[in-house]
């Protein structure tokens, strides 16, 4: 990442974040926040202001990061934010942590996160201001959407399509050739074995529980 970047957001997400950034050694401005006060720090970065303080640079100048997680419950809150600045001419850049493994010929589009130890197959794409979480598994020419959130421990099996502001729980494991719709859950821990129409909820089976007989 050539430019200089300022972090949108300061929650969790946005922690693990600018760890990654700094290990790459990524020239941080600081961190807009609404909800923090101007002037303050956060872990040793300076808080510019709240999101306004965006249009003091120019588009040209820097680059952003969308340091907004996502939950199903408030995945629109970062959708919004990216897209509202990349209207205005911003670029989100990639941050891709430097255990994660990455074919050669994965495409990645602007904004896409990929997190620590995750592994990302040949052939597969990844749209705009998704998240491949931690330790999650893409595996060969799967295509994901905009604005996804593969969460920490999923796994995409080859062939596997995800629509749009999907989020793709914790532990869930989509077989191969799979297509899910948009805006969709898949629960974690869900074993997704067909494919899912648009905007539905996929819950784990539930463990059926006995007494174990002495």
């Amino acid at each position: 990442m050539k430019l200089p970047v300022i972090m949108l957001g300061s929650g969790g997400h946005a922690k693990v974040l600018l760890d990654i950034l700094r290990r790459l050694e990524v020239d941080i401005l600081g961190v807009a926040d609404p909800a923090k006060r101007q002037g303050d720090s956060w872990l040793d970065l300076p808080v510019l202001g709240g999101d306004e303080v965006v249009a003091d640079y120019g588009s040209e100048d820097i680059a952003l990061i969308n340091g907004l997680g996502s939950l199903p419950r408030d995945a629109g809150t970062r959708s919004r934010l990216f897209e509202t600045f990349a209207e205005r001419g911003y670029r989100f850049g990639h941050v891709v942590d430097p255990t994660c493994f990455l074919a050669g010929s994965v495409e990645l589009a602007a904004g896409v996160q990929i997190m620590a130890g995750a592994i990302i197959q040949a052939g597969t794409h990844i749209a705009e201001n998704t998240i491949v979480n931690s330790g999650a598994i893409v595996e060969h020419d799967c295509v994901i959407g905009r604005h996804v959130h593969v969460a920490p421990g999923a796994v995409l099996s080859g062939g596997v399509e995800i629509g749009d502001r999907t989020h793709v729980g914790a532990g869930a494991v989509v077989i191969q050739g799979i297509r899910v719709g948009a805006g969709s859950v898949i629960g974690a821990g869900s074993v997704v074995t067909r494919d899912v129409a648009v905007r539905q909820i996929v819950y784990p089976a539930r463990s059926q529980l006995k007494n174990i007989e002495s």
